[in-house]
């Protein structure tokens, strides 16, 4: 039980509860505090140019820029060092101080795709719109950076009163398919500057009648749903300003712009343009691609663009979210508290900006001002579900569960009271989570008759909600109740998330518990294929493969596990079983399997036959892959299933897409994938 509660406690801290709040209250992820850097002595070129560049791999911007500068000491007219260094000073917010150096790059074709584009954003902000203009044409350019510069022109050549050649621009942009979107949204934004109202709600509405092509860009999609319901209401197009609304509520519930939009619609408010100048729109253009970019990796080239977003709205509530969960995936928590700090008081964001830096501080472990914070948030609104649910986390990550638990029943007395629901991105209320954070922390202090009734709560507002069902079928095993109905929700719950490593592995030690071995180890092998980093679940393979006679790597899986520095308990338990095995089982726990029915065993993917495996041996196919549009209500495992003919088949749909990596269990309508071939 301790090994399991070790993981489960990791588990709570790091991901159900910390970093699952930040995803709910601003699709983010908590961020952690960079090590300082002790100074470095530079000497040479070269050795202020390692040296920036490991700095700049580290996430440490001051230093580099410091090393970069340092270098060109000794070399003042270097091209190389000259870009790293505007680079490196535009993506720390220093545009101003890089400008110089964009100027001496501007006939670089290499880098003129930066050092141009951020002239013509001074250019921009100084109302130079034709000299912008001439500064956005590129001698080089990717598909990126020509739908940006061709954009951005469109809005310089706006900002010169010529509206209908701005749009011709966009008109001409040539390029793959998830072009559209963006060209839509910007045409639409331009030709409603110019007061051009039918060529604008044409637009808008083409972009809200398609809302599978969201699927790749999302937030663009849904400021073009603000933007357009914002444009109607103005106009005093009441219903269809919420008819608006309510398909962007379709397509993602809970975003915090809409609420708040609509209830000043509803109210008779008046609601002020998303764009009102020039600067704006440019500024948007690289907000958008930056947003987008944001959800597939590539963090610096994100930063960059949204820093220089900034740059031509430094108030921008979007560009200032977007760059601070930028900086936690970047793991600089510091420079995320920076930035929402900055976020204008006013703006619909700032509280759930002030609800992500209470949880920010607890990743830095300053926990009393984060507490304080929290509860500061708590006191302020006691109707708003989300601060119950980042006060109680900051909490438990500390194992306080007494006082998490009374957090959780403060929100449960105001939810008794009439609460206002907070949604989620999956269409259900997020009470839910309230119940299910409370059966945590009452089942931590051992206090399963108060634990259960509020799992099951979770369960009757979320009947799907696989967080649940995992914790609840677990506990159930664990405690050798409700066998039957146990293992049904874990394997439930692995159905709705085939490609979480620790659902997988929860189905997995189910079985392991009850003494079916064989198939503890087909799903404990699943796990470690999705979660290879874990130590406690390679502990919990080698601990299978030893029941079933492959001793040789239970003692590999353990070893494993060993080096990947579990926690003290567990590093205890796999030392000793690395130096003796494990004991021989209890007859007790093979008397109770047969009393167990468990669900039907889930089949291992096929493997390819061989003339379909590469001349190297693997198990590649040589076919070429797909492409699949994501349908509403679809998961990895539903598109394998369907489309391939094998859920199972849902990691090679995971292996052709890494950006889903960090979260395989979203997917939105319209979403590109790559698809293996289905044979």
């Amino acid at each position: 039980m301790a090994e399991r509660d070790a993981m489960q406690l990791g588990r709570l801290t790091s991901r159900v509860t910390l970093a699952a709040l930040a995803a709910m209250l601003l699709s983010g992820t908590a961020g952690f505090a960079k090590e300082a850097s002790q100074p470095v002595r530079i000497n040479s070129f070269s050795g202020a140019f390692l040296a920036g560049r490991v700095a700049e791999v580290d996430n440490d911007l001051d230093d580099a820029i410091a090393y970069y500068k340092r270098g060109l000491a000794f070399d003042p007219d270097n091209q190389s060092m000259r870009q790293s260094l505007m680079l490196a000073l535009i993506s720390n917010g220093q545009f101003d101080e890089a400008l110089p150096y964009a100027e001496k790059l501007k006939t670089v074709a290499e880098v003129e795709r930066f050092s141009r584009v951020a002239l013509a954003i001074d250019d921009i902000r100084k109302s130079r719109y034709s000299d912008a203009v001439n500064m956005l044409k590129l001698a080089l350019s990717s598909d990126l950076d020509r739908l940006i510069a061709g954009l951005m022109t469109a809005w310089a050549q706006q900002g010169e009163g010529k509206p209908t050649e701005a749009l011709a621009t966009i008109d001409g942009l040539s390029g793959p398919e998830w072009f559209d979107l963006f060209k839509t949204y910007h045409r639409a934004l331009i030709a409603e500057k110019a007061g051009m109202t039918k060529e604008s709600d044409e637009a808008f509405d083409k972009i809200i009648a398609n809302a599978m092509a969201g699927g790749a860009a999302p937030d663009t999609w849904l400021r073009a749903a603000e933007a357009y319901s914002g444009s109607l209401a103005r106009r005093g197009e009441k219903a269809r300003a919420l008819e608006t609304l309510d398909k962007a509520e379709q397509f993602v519930s809970g975003r915090v712009m809409i609420n708040q939009l609509r209830a000043k619609i509803e109210k008779g408010t008046q609601v002020a343009p998303l764009i009102t100048n020039t600067a704006d729109g440019a500024s948007e253009v690289l907000l958008d691609l930056g947003s987008a970019l944001n959800r597939g990796g590539g963090e610096p080239f994100v930063r960059l663009y949204l820093r220089m977003a900034l740059a031509l709205r430094p108030d921008s509530d979007s560009a200032l979210l977007q760059l601070a969960a930028n900086a936690e995936q970047l793991e600089d928590s510091e420079a995320a508290i920076d930035l929402y700090r900055r976020i204008p008081k006013d703006s619909p964001v700032r509280r759930a900006a002030d609800l992500q830096t209470g949880l920010n501080l607890a990743d830095l472990d300053r926990n009393a001002e984060a507490e304080a914070a929290l509860r500061k948030l708590v006191n302020s609104d006691p109707g708003d579900m989300r601060a119950y649910l980042a006060l109680g986390g900051v909490l438990a990550s500390q194992q306080k569960y007494a006082e998490s638990a009374k957090v959780y029943d403060e929100a449960v007395a105001q939810l008794e009271k009439g609460a206002s629901e907070t949604r989620t991105d999956g269409g259900q209320t997020s009470n839910w989570n309230i119940y299910y954070q409370r059966g945590i922390s009452y089942e931590r202090l051992k206090e399963w008759p108060k634990a259960e009734p509020n799992f099951r709560k979770a369960l009757e507002l979320a009947p799907d909600q696989p967080q649940v069902l995992n914790y609840l079928g677990y506990s159930w095993v664990d405690m050798n109740m409700n066998l039957d109905e146990a293992l049904g929700m874990i394997q439930k719950a692995v159905d709705l998330r085939p490609s979480d490593g620790y659902i997988v592995d929860s189905l997995g030690w189910a079985h392991y518990k009850l003494g079916d071995f064989d198939q503890a180890v087909s799903e404990l092998e699943r796990a470690v294929s999705l979660k290879p980093e874990d130590p406690v679940l390679n502990d919990h393979l080698g601990d299978a493969y030893w029941r079933v006679g492959r001793r040789l790597e239970a003692t590999f899986q353990w070893s494993h596990a060993r080096d990947l520095k579990p926690d003290a308990d567990v590093l205890a338990q796999v030392e000793k079983k690395l130096s003796e095995g494990l004991p021989p089982v209890p007859e007790k726990a093979t008397a109770e399997q047969p009393s167990v029915t468990p669900p039907p065993a889930v089949k291992p993917a096929e493997e390819p036959k061989e003339e379909q495996r590469t001349d190297a041996g693997s198990n590649e196919l040589k076919a070429e892959p797909a492409s699949y549009r994501v349908l509403p209500g679809q998961s990895l495992w539903s598109i394998a299933d369907d489309v391939l003919g094998n859920g199972n088949r849902y990691l090679e749909i995971l292996n052709l897409n890494p950006q889903l990596r960090n979260d395989p269990g979203r997917l939105l309508p319209g979403q590109e994938l790559t698809l293996p071939t289905s044979n």
